[in-house]
């Protein structure tokens, strides 16, 4: 059986990542694995506190920046996930950027199958993940909103 990342190594990782951005002054850190990395602002479904999390963004669909609720292939959902489908309100930053408001829903059925074998063409650790879990990994669509 593969492990899956503890919340531990979760949280050390993101904080490390985040870390190494800073220090840079934002030059380094918005790429890992041939992806583009997201800064997610959600807010906290018990505490109503900002969470931040740092995710890798394996395609965009059309103008939203898909993110992959994978957890490592966890059977639970990532923190941010049920932060933001309680509250689908979110900040985003992209390298380069400034934060921007968006709007995060979970892909459809339909937009999942579409869009599933595009990621895992390219990123074969989205399908190692799905292999260890019983859950569909959730894709999840951030777009621009006017707020």
């Amino acid at each position: 059986m593969e492990l899956v990342p503890n919340d531990f190594l979760l949280k050390s990782m993101n904080v490390a990542h985040r870390t190494i951005r800073a220090a840079s002054g934002g030059h380094v850190g918005w790429t890992i694995g041939g992806m583009p990395v997201v800064e997610l602002t959600t807010i906290g479904r018990k505490s109503g506190n900002p969470h931040t999390v740092m995710l890798t963004s394996p395609i965009k669909a059309g103008d939203a920046v898909v993110v992959v609720a994978s957890r490592g292939g966890d059977d639970r959902h990532p923190a941010w996930f049920l932060n933001l489908t309680a509250n689908p309100d979110v900040e985003v930053k992209l390298e380069g950027g400034d934060r921007v408001h968006m709007h995060a829903r979970e892909a459809t059925p339909a937009e999942r199958t579409a869009l599933w074998p595009q990621i895992v063409a390219d990123h074969r650790n989205y399908a190692g993940y799905q292999a260890k879990t019983d859950r569909e990994i959730p894709l999840v669509l951030l777009t621009a909103t006017d707020a």
